[in-house]
C-alpha cells in the first residue's frame, strides 16, 4: 500500500498528515483543527478511492460490504448539580411533573441516572445486531475532568464485557503526549477488568501526529481511534480504511492500527457544524454512503450523555440506517482483530 501511494505524492502527504508534523498553530485544546488545515475535501476520502480504485478489497463477516465501528467515550456517569437543577427545572415548565421528580433525584438513585444508561446502550444495539466499543476514563481524583472511580464501577464493566462489548482506555488530558501516564491509566483499568485493553481513544481527542501514535504502540495499544477532527466531521487523512501509521521522520510504519475517526454527536450539532436534525441525519447518511461505496469502515462516536431525548433517536435512526444497508456494525475489537 505504502509503495503505490508514494507514487502520489498529494495523496502520501495527506495519508501521512505531512503538514501536522510542524506545528504553528493550534486549538485551546492543543489540536490540530481542521479550520486550519490546507486539505479542504474532508467529505471525500480520496487516499481511500486511490487505494480501492488499485485493488484494495476488504472482506467482512457474513459477505458485508462495508462496516460501521461504534464507539462511546464514556467522560461522565453522574449528572452534576447544575445539570440537574436545570433539566428539573425545564420538565416542570413543562409540565412533566413525573420526569422532573426523577432528575432531582437522579444524583442519589442510580435508575433515574439518565447517564448510567450501559445496559440500555446495549439492548438498543444489540436490537440491531451490532457491538460496539465503551472507553472510560481511569483518572485520580483531582486530575481535570474527574468525574467517577473506575474501581467503584467494576460490576457495570463486568456486565459490559460479559455480554462481548468491549472496554477500552479513554486517556486523560495529558495522556496523548506522556507515555508514563498511558501506562499508568492502562494498566489500572487492566487491573480492574482483568484482562489486557487493546483499544484506546484520548479524551477531547487531543492528538499529536506522530507522536501519539508512537507512545500507544510502546504502550501495548492494538488500535486507536482518536484520529479524527472534532471541529468537522469526515475523512482527515482521506481515509475510511483502517490503517497502519508511517512516520515520516523516522521513514518506518508505526505497529499499532487506526481506526480513524469519522463522527462524533457534538461535531455534528452546536458545538461545531450546527446542523439541525434532519439536515444532519442527511449529511450522515452521505458519509455512510460514501464509505460504503469504497468497502470501508465508518467510525461513530455517541457519548453516553448523548443517549437521550433526541439525541438518542438520532442515534438509533444512523443504527436503522446501517442496518438496512446490511452493514457490519461491531466494535473497535472485532474490526481489528480482523484486519490484524
Amino acid at each position: 500500500m505504502y509503495e503505490k501511494l508514494k507514487e502520489n505524492t498529494e495523496l502520501w502527504d495527506l495519508f501521512t498528515r505531512k503538514e501536522e508534523y510542524n506545528l504553528t498553530f493550534s486549538d485551546q485544546y492543543n489540536r490540530f483543527p481542521y479550520y486550519l488545515s490546507s486539505h479542504r475535501s474532508i467529505f471525500e476520502p480520496s487516499v481511500s478511492k486511490f487505494l480501492f480504485e488499485n485493488g484494495l478489497r476488504p472482506q467482512y463477516p457474513d459477505e458485508k460490504k462495508f462496516a460501521v465501528c461504534l464507539t462511546h467515550d464514556i467522560d461522565i456517569i453522574q449528572p452534576s448539580r447544575l445539570y440537574s437543577v436545570s433539566e428539573a427545572t425545564r420538565a416542570f415548565v413543562k409540565g412533566n411533573l413525573t420526569d422532573a421528580i426523577k432528575i432531582s433525584f437522579s444524583r442519589v438513585n442510580k435508575k433515574l441516572n439518565p447517564y448510567w444508561n450501559f445496559k440500555e446502550i446495549i439492548e438498543l444495539e444489540a436490537k440491531y445486531d451490532a457491538k460496539s466499543s465503551f472507553y472510560f476514563l481511569t483518572l485520580e481524583s483531582g486530575e481535570s475532568d474527574y468525574s467517577y472511580n473506575i474501581e467503584d464501577i467494576k460490576d457495570e464493566l463486568s456486565n459490559i464485557s460479559d455480554n462481548g462489548w468491549e472496554l477500552g482506555l479513554h486517556g486523560g488530558n495529558e495522556s496523548y503526549n506522556n507515555l508514563e501516564d498511558i501506562k499508568k491509566k492502562k494498566q489500572k483499568l487492566e487491573k480492574v477488568l482483568g484482562k489486557k485493553v487493546i483499544g484506546y481513544r484520548n479524551h477531547y481527542l487531543r492528538f499529536k501526529v506522530p507522536n501519539t501514535w508512537e507512545l500507544l504502540s510502546k504502550a501495548g495499544f492494538k488500535y486507536d481511534s482518536t484520529f479524527g477532527y472534532a471541529d468537522c466531521a469526515g475523512f482527515r487523512n482521506g481515509m475510511c480504511h483502517p490503517f497502519k501509521p508511517f512516520n515520516v521522520n523516522t521513514g518506518q510504519q508505526i505497529d499499532i492500527l487506526e481506526i480513524p475517526l469519522t463522527i462524533m454527536d457534538c461535531t455534528l450539532f452546536e458545538d461545531y457544524m450546527q446542523l439541525d436534525f434532519k439536515k444532519a441525519l442527511e449529511f450522515v447518511k452521505n458519509l455512510i454512503d460514501t464509505v460504503e461505496q469504497y468497502n470501508g469502515v465508518i467510525t461513530i462516536l455517541w457519548h453516553n450523555t448523548y443517549m437521550q431525548g433526541e439525541n438518542l433517536k438520532f442515534y438509533e435512526k444512523i443504527l436503522e440506517y446501517c442496518s438496512k444497508k446490511n452493514a457490519w456494525i461491531t466494535s473497535g475489537e472485532e474490526i481489528c482483530n480482523l484486519v490484524s
